[in-house]
């Protein structure tokens, strides 16, 4: 199809640096991520037409806004161009891609560059934990709470413990598996830490409780990082391709798309969903949304997920909500080995939010980053065997935001 659009790749920086104790402005963290993805690509910066920058809360973290103004202090070719900034909390990134995409859908520009970023830790975990509840409806879940949305996520678990049953092993093993496929991941933040079994079950003071069921070994990282993409249209790919002497098939395409917002309170997302399969009802319809958009009949045809693990029981629901299992049966999937590296559906190769980081505003870029490099053969250590096709699933607040990309080649 003419509005088809093509992924030709991108570059990440180490989550596992601290961009504040290296003196450097978050400007730096952008920088390094568009010079390197243009550089990996081969693409000239002259060739950038338009760029959507993916941020949550610079404004608190940083005191800054405008962060779409910051991408043409990059490179002087980037000078006068279109830019915008896309905040839809853990899940800006994916709404700055959606945007791009839906540009070159348009026929608008040829080339857009989509930049996710976050500073998280410039502040202590404590202010960091207030800043994160604004993702949530602040004056009425989050002020005054210390560490809100571990309560909120425990809340899910709690949700699915009431409608069918959920055992803490369970939720363990998400972890323990995580962290695991973080280890052969070169720029996961917890690449060098050491995680058990044994430890993610330790529920006393070596893996206390944050919020409810959820413990210090469930929930994903405050992290510092960016991660850009290239996107295009068919008739530049077609050129870069004959440019690089490849076939255009060889070049990924987003394949499908999904987006849907349900109420921003997590008590009005239950009470809304009482009496249908599905916990969330509306994270589901975002995935069916864009395995239909890509032609696929059933999670069957995928062969692998990057999906929002900002706590164990967020990835739980993925599970059922994909399709793995029925709704409420997750459990088997985990039991069975299917989300494991060398399951039949892995999930997280990467090592997720909880292994890999979660640098807010970038998360949603970095799973496209991670699907594109499954598809492409090209992710090293933690490659899924074969991968042609690969899903995303980001989520911004209490499963408020939903964005799901399908990235085939």
């Amino acid at each position: 199809m003419a509005n088809d659009v093509f992924v030709l790749g991108g570059h990440q920086t180490d989550f596992a640096r601290n961009w504040n104790k290296e003196g450097k402005h978050f400007l730096a963290m952008m920088r390094e991520s568009v010079l390197g993805a243009l550089e990996l690509t081969d693409v000239p910066p002259a060739d950038i037409e338009v760029a959507h920058v993916g941020n949550f809360a610079a404004e608190l973290y940083c005191k800054q806004g405008h962060l779409g103004a910051f991408f043409v202090e990059i490179d002087p070719a980037f000078s006068g161009l279109p830019t915008s900034r896309h905040e839809a909390a853990c899940a800006s990134g994916s709404i700055a891609l959606l945007a791009a995409s839906a540009e070159i859908e348009a026929g608008r520009y040829g080339l857009a560059c989509v930049v996710g970023v976050e500073q998280m830790k410039t502040v202590g975990s404590k202010v960091g934990g207030d800043f994160l509840g604004t993702a949530a409806w602040y004056e009425l879940e989050a002020e005054g709470i210390d560490f809100p949305f571990p309560k909120l996520f425990g809340k899910l678990g709690d949700e699915y413990d009431k409608r069918y049953g959920l055992k803490a092993e369970h939720l363990d093993a998400i972890s323990v598996i995580n962290y695991a496929n973080a280890k052969l991941n070169p720029n996961a933040q917890t690449r060098n830490w050491y995680m058990s079994a044994d430890h993610a079950a330790c529920k006393g003071d070596d893996n206390p409780a944050v919020g409810g069921r959820i413990h210090l070994t469930d929930c994903s990282q405050v992290t510092d990082g960016a991660a850009t993409l290239l996107l295009a249209s068919r008739d530049y790919a077609a050129d870069y391709a004959r440019r690089r002497g490849i076939d255009l098939d060889a070049i990924p395409r987003l394949a499908g798309w999904g987006h849907h917002t349900a109420p921003l309170r997590f008590a009005d997302k239950v009470k809304e969903s009482k009496g249908h399969k599905y916990v969330l009802p509306h994270v589901r319809a975002t995935v069916t949304d864009a395995m239909g958009r890509a032609g696929i009949a059933s999670v069957d045809s995928i062969d692998g997920i990057e999906t929002h693990d900002c706590f164990t029981t967020s990835e739980y629901m993925a599970i059922d909500h994909f399709g793995l299992t029925a709704p409420g049966e997750s459990w088997k999937a985990i039991e069975e080995g299917r989300i494991a590296l060398t399951g039949d559906t892995p999930i997280n190769p990467s090592g997720g939010l909880i292994g890999a980081g979660h640098p807010v505003g970038a998360t949603g870029v970095r799973q496209c980053l991670d699907a594109y490099k499954q598809v492409t053969g090209t992710a090293g250590d933690y490659q899924v065997e074969g991968a042609r096709t690969f899903a995303t699933l980001n989520i911004g607040g209490s499963g408020t935001t939903s964005v799901s990309f399908i990235l085939s080649r």
